[in-house]
């Protein structure tokens, strides 16, 4: 969904009507649960009893719709929300590149701070109050949030919407086979380019030459308003794909990053659950709430790495990101893996507890991965965000957020399918690595699995990003403060 939803707002609607249309959807899928839980006609039950055998059609019909629209209303305006955002600032000034780098930073800030809020106060009314009242709380501050963001609507920069933005790339690889027997030119000045046609204009990158053939002008005296799109592109077009294929590998190599945090919804929950969840002897802790201290790592970490790391960085290395994009989420997945240890260490020595039978370990034992993992986060996913955004094409920044979005939901569907070849192999022998029952099977040696795969994976992302090759940009000339920036930069 959000690949989908980010694809119709480039090439259709614009971002800032996906956002608001996607977030009325999710308002809507909202209030059907609100009302599912107070309209006495679409409530479960007959009557106010927590117990009843079966729920009535008009609650599932209602239920299910809502939560169809829920699912619908994040997949269009995830992608699109957190790309207006970063359409804000001008890439052409120097200052407020900047603060774009910083958006995404304090982007995960805030998302983090809202999942502290919804692992603790939000978990807390719906256990020992109702979900209804959750469910309540939830539709006002999502209606207050939609009036905010449309009364700001003056004061927004706007993308126009460029059509298909697909159908660039296929051109490019379809003119490129059809001149695939033509020699290329050594020099790029030679490139078919139309300056006035498009955005930004991006120079000539040695990788993927064959590529290049699709820029070639066969005809000299050929007119601008005859030339056939699918014979002749622009060397921006071309370039454009090659930032798309060169986004393949990396893409692949962080599904393990997505693999990583499914198991802190999943696994590592199943975790806490069989361990010790008492502070006092009244009170317990949700299992699902460890989460908080995941929040917590990133709330921490943030801060630190604009603040303090980054201004640092950017001293010593004259280099105004501080350290590379593909430097920072190599640093994430180093994270990812050093998560992945301590967690098989952990649930080694819960295991020993257990076959000792000495008493329950206490919960407090999980915050560690936990925190870690919110760390790498911030490394790792900010990382990415701040990837396929920049190095998309400028018209394809919404679907490029999807595309971010894909790696954490293809990262689950590959964490489920692991899963289930690991308990169809090692359960063969009728000791399965995941059964049924946490305490007598071995999820510390599939987390031993998963640190394995990680550091090979790992090895790869870094044999990637050593030879990976920055969208180059050619920028307008802009007068600052400082000075007139240099035409073209690599970001």
């Amino acid at each position: 969904m959000p690949l989908i939803g980010g694809f119709v707002a480039d090439a259709y609607t614009g971002r800032f009507y996906m956002v608001l249309f996607s977030s009325l959807v999710y308002l809507m899928g909202l209030s059907l649960l609100t009302m599912s839980q107070f309209v006495p006609s679409l409530m479960p039950c007959n009557n106010n009893t927590k117990v009843c055998g079966k729920p009535r059609k008009a609650h599932e019909v209602v239920f299910f719709l809502a939560l169809y629209c829920i699912s619908l209303g994040t997949g269009g305006y995830k992608p699109c929300l957190e790309s207006f955002g970063a359409d804000q600032f001008d890439d052409d000034h120097s200052e407020e590149r900047k603060k774009k780098m910083s958006y995404f930073n304090w982007w995960n800030f805030a998302l983090c701070f809202a999942l502290l809020l919804g692992v603790t106060v939000v978990v807390y009314i719906q256990d020992y109050v109702g979900w209804g009242l959750a469910c309540l709380c939830l539709t006002i501050l999502m209606a207050l949030t939609i009036i905010a963001f449309y009364v700001g609507r003056p004061f927004y920069r706007f993308r126009s919407p460029e059509g298909n933005t697909l159908t660039p790339i296929l051109q490019v690889i379809v003119a490129a086979i059809r001149k695939r027997n033509l020699p290329g030119p050594s020099n790029p000045s030679v490139f078919y380019e139309v300056p006035k046609s498009q955005g930004r204009l991006l120079s000539h990158t040695n990788r993927l030459r064959c590529l290049d053939k699709a820029a070639i002008i066969e005809d000299k005296n050929e007119e601008q308003k005859d030339i056939n799109p699918w014979r002749l592109t622009t060397l921006t077009r071309v370039e454009e794909t090659k930032l798309i294929l060169n986004m393949i590998p990396i893409w692949l190599t962080s599904l393990t990053n997505g693999i990583c945090i499914a198991q802190s919804t999943t696994l590592f929950v199943k975790q806490a659950d069989a361990m010790k969840l008492n502070i006092t002897h009244s009170f317990k802790i949700p299992p699902a709430s460890l989460a908080a201290a995941g929040a917590l790592g990133t709330l921490i970490s943030v801060p630190i790495y604009d603040r303090i790391i980054v201004p640092f960085l950017r001293k010593v290395k004259k280099n105004e990101r501080g350290i590379s994009i593909l430097q920072r989420i190599g640093i994430g997945l180093a994270f990812s893996v050093l998560v992945m240890v301590v967690a098989a260490l952990v649930e080694t020595k819960r295991l020993g507890t257990v076959m000792s039978g000495s008493e329950k370990m206490s919960v407090f034992w999980l915050v560690p991965q936990y925190l870690l993992l919110g760390i790498g986060d911030s490394f790792s996913l900010v990382g990415l965000q701040e990837y396929f955004y920049d190095q998309v094409p400028d018209s394809m920044r919404s679907l490029g957020i999807g595309l971010f979005l894909s790696v954490i939901g293809a990262g689950s569907f590959l964490s489920s399918f692991l899963i289930i070849i690991v308990d169809h192999v090692t359960g063969k022998n009728g000791k399965s690595w995941i059964g049924k029952d946490i305490n007598v099977s071995r999820l510390d040696r599939f987390y031993w699995l998963l640190t394995v795969l990680g550091a090979l994976n790992f090895c790869v992302f870094v044999l990637l990003a050593r030879r990976y090759t920055y969208k180059a940009v050619q920028r307008r000339i802009i007068v600052t403060d400082d000075g007139v920036e240099d035409k073209a930069t690599r970001v």
